[in-house]
């Protein structure tokens, strides 16, 4: 029988408790003091599956049709919906072993699928390199426009996504904790350097213009996207967890715990809404080209 330690901050980033210790109590009935937020999380976990799963096949769907015409990120986009879509799949075991079971034996699951979200940010990441290369290196950008190294990076960004979900499955790593830690840390940073060296390069645009170049404004506001979904979904955990001697054990495992993977979790239903958004307004802005093209 696993050990529900309530003082160990390892179990809350490590994304949820490996047991308790209330007996036959469920999750819920831990927290029936503070039901509302474990209601909001559900609620949340259940929009990302019937969102963000839709959202998310549409956006491979977009990207196998359009590629002939689709931007070098697009491998990396397509690996995060496939990745995304998994996730999406949990909420009903979720609700059932919050709500009804007192069992160990489905965290095992969960904690899995939990760590193919966590490394979601390397995808992200990814993607923001990318861009930066496009926009601060356009030189060695087109010497490396063919796929064949995104597609090995893809690779390997699933092989390192795969053994730390394996690793979080086990649940009684030492200090393991501390590599969700750093990873959200490392992808919050690397993101705000790309977009200010990003911001940077596209003010040295060149003398006597006013508008940024088409190609490195649609860059940046891919970077400025990608910025905010690590800030608003990935930021949470990071920033709230090391304050937990300030909470009660009860307020941060009923309340700070699933307000901060809540939003994190949310990211699925917003990643590929924003992506369709921008998917949708490019097709507005050509539709009504040819518009033109056909008055004149």
């Amino acid at each position: 029988m696993e050990v529900f330690y309530i003082n160990s901050s390892m179990l809350f980033v490590s994304h949820r408790p490996l047991n308790n210790t209330y007996g036959e109590k469920t999750v819920y009935e831990q927290c029936k003091e503070l039901p509302a937020v474990l209601i909001w999380y559900l609620g949340l976990q259940f929009i990302n599956m019937f969102l963000g799963i839709p959202a998310n096949i549409m956006v491979l769907w977009l990207i196998h049709k359009n590629k002939g015409d689709s931007s070098t990120s697009d491998i990396f986009i397509l690996h995060l919906a496939v990745l995304d879509i998994l996730f999406c799949l949990i909420p009903p075991l979720e609700l059932a072993n919050i709500v009804f079971l007192t069992t160990s034996s489905t965290w095992y699951v969960l904690r899995f699928f939990y760590g193919i979200k966590d490394s979601s940010p390397l995808f992200l990441s990814c993607i923001c390199l990318d861009r930066y290369v496009a926009v601060v290196h356009p030189i060695t950008f087109t010497e490396l426009k063919d796929r064949k190294h995104r597609t090995v990076l893809a690779i390997v960004v699933w092989l390192i996504t795969l053994a730390y979900a394996a690793a979080k499955c086990v649940g009684n790593i030492v200090n393991f904790e501390k590599v969700f830690t750093a990873m959200i840390l490392a992808a919050f940073a690397f993101m705000v350097f790309c977009n200010i060296v990003i911001l940077w390069a596209l003010r040295q645009s060149g003398p006597g213009r006013d508008e940024m170049h088409p190609v490195k404004k649609r860059a940046f506001k891919m970077v400025l996207i990608i910025l905010a979904i690590i800030v608003f979904n990935y930021f949470p955990p990071v920033a709230l967890f090391p304050f937990q001697d300030y909470f009660s054990p009860d307020v941060f495992r009923c309340y700070i715990h699933y307000v901060a993977f809540g939003l994190m979790d949310f990211s699925s239903t917003i990643q590929p809404v924003l992506y369709l958004s921008k998917e949708k307004l490019l097709w507005s802005l050509n539709c009504c080209q040819t518009s033109t093209t056909h008055i004149q």
